[in-house]
């Protein structure tokens, strides 16, 4: 498991690194692990994507925190996203998991299609994370929900650096490559 520190660098960083950790769920005592395979990064006041953009609120005060607390936020009325905060507290940044692929041997792979974790909207759905989990920490196993290590090293042209999901609307922002995953994985959303 990654401790705080891992969290409190830069967000583009943390982003990419996170490609192919495991993202671990405790749900009725059986342990889900699925490796994440798609994560965007949103940096700061600036980005005009991000929800800091327009300052600290009740929303988004998760995101001021302190590095390695998880933000879920809910939205267009159906759907929680996960976040992991990064950087000092005071900095409003956070990393989305987009997508993630289910370890072979958990019973969640058998019963499940990708379809229920290639996009962040259905990864939540999937693993039960819902706003319950909002301000709690990414690195304590308490929670039931926390990521750890890979087990295995990305190569830098295994990852690929695009733009991120439905942020027309962020003037220059939308074209920041702030979107990653990791290369030819059938379970990186479409999107």
């Amino acid at each position: 498991m990654h401790p705080q520190s891992f969290y409190n660098r830069p967000t583009l960083k943390v982003a990419q690194d996170l490609l192919g950790c495991f993202l671990v769920r405790k749900i009725n005592g059986e342990i889900i692990k699925a490796k994440i395979v798609e994560t965007e990064a949103y940096a700061g006041p600036k980005d005009l994507a991000s929800h800091a953009s327009r300052g600290e609120t009740e929303r988004n005060k998760v995101m001021f925190g302190k590095p390695g607390i998880i933000y879920v936020y809910f939205t267009y009325g159906m759907h929680y996203m996960l976040n992991i905060v990064t950087e000092e507290r005071g900095y409003p940044a956070a990393v989305l998991i987009r997508a993630a692929e289910p370890s072979v041997n958990s019973k969640f792979k058998i019963q499940n299609s990708k379809l229920f974790t290639n996009g962040p909207a259905r990864l939540t759905k999937a693993l039960k994370i819902d706003k319950s989990f909002n301000g709690l920490l990414i690195y304590a196993k308490k929670y039931g929900l926390w990521i750890e290590s890979r087990d295995e090293d990305l190569k830098p042209r295994q990852i690929i650096k695009t733009t991120r999901v439905g942020v027309d609307y962020a003037g220059e922002y939308k074209n920041k490559l702030w979107r990653f995953y990791i290369k030819d994985n059938k379970f990186v959303s479409k999107k």
